[in-house]
């Protein structure tokens, strides 16, 4: 049961994904179903994988919250990491170079962009050991003061990364650089009730954070396009209508993951797991 409810979770943080994205994007691209089913597809084997790999228990609220955040930032780096380094498209339909770059140039080669992919990779990897030795270490710091600590890594890591991509063509935000981070150590401040893991915490906070922006950008700014697209025509103006068929099922994910939040909240929660 606990197998089956995590694949439903990455299901429905799948189909999340897929249905922001689709928004934005889908007046630029078109729509596709091919392309609406990746992410839910890609969510769902990495919700089986996680089960196996942390074992966490997806039959109580606590562990579906835990779930959610974590299955929802794998699941972004999964298709993020794909789209910059591995895929080759075409980029001249967008303002801001969804593949790699420096400042506005694309690397298209393919060994120098392989390497830099390589080391990006293992940075992140670096910083996730980083989290997972200083929680066994011998410091007598208390488990908030470390959540405090490395509890907006995450939104760190995302907020250098976009400026990196974004800033030097659509200029520098300072709101926008800090929100991340912010966002992040509230959402693993909360997270950090329903496990000890402070790789699970982190993780899972830079999922929620994501999230929660857009959805912000999305939904309460529809009519501003996205950073990669800005400047760029309306190709496709009947998926104006055609999209908001959508909201509901939108609407729907959230309403159910606050239920399942206030539940977890009422539960007994002393933490799920230490991996």
């Amino acid at each position: 049961m606990s197998l089956v409810l995590t694949a439903l979770i990455g299901l429905l943080v799948g189909t999340h994904i897929a249905t922001w994205g689709m928004y934005k994007d889908s007046i630029h691209e078109g729509f596709t179903v091919s392309t609406y089913l990746r992410s839910p597809v890609v969510a769902v084997v990495i919700a089986i994988i996680v089960h196996f790999v942390t074992g966490i228990d997806a039959t109580r609220a606590s562990g579906m919250v835990v779930l959610f955040g974590l299955i929802y930032v794998l699941e972004r780096a999964t298709v993020e990491f794909y789209k910059v380094f591995l895929r080759d498209e075409d980029q001249s339909k967008y303002f801001i170079p969804m593949q790699f770059h420096i400042n506005g140039r694309v690397i298209h080669n393919r060994p120098v962009r392989t390497a830099i992919a390589i080391a990006y990779a293992g940075v992140v990897l670096l910083v996730v050991y980083g989290i997972w030795l200083l929680q066994r270490a011998n410091h007598g710091l208390p488990n908030i003061a470390l959540v405090l600590i490395v509890g907006s890594v995450g939104g760190w890591i995302s907020a250098f990364g976009g400026a990196w991509k974004d800033a030097p063509i659509e200029g520098f935000e300072t709101f926008k650089f800090f929100r991340s981070p912010f966002i992040a150590l509230t959402y693993a401040l909360l997270l950090s009730l329903f496990t000890h893991s402070l790789v699970v915490v982190t993780m899972g906070a830079l999922g929620y954070t994501v999230a929660t922006i857009e959805t912000y950008k999305t939904f309460f700014f529809p009519s501003k396009p996205r950073g990669k697209f800005a400047g760029k025509p309306i190709l496709f103006p009947d998926m104006l209508q055609r999209r908001q068929k959508f909201i509901p099922v939108y609407s729907g994910i959230w309403a159910i993951l606050i239920v399942v939040w206030v539940i977890a909240f009422l539960q007994p929660h002393d933490g799920l797991l230490s991996l």
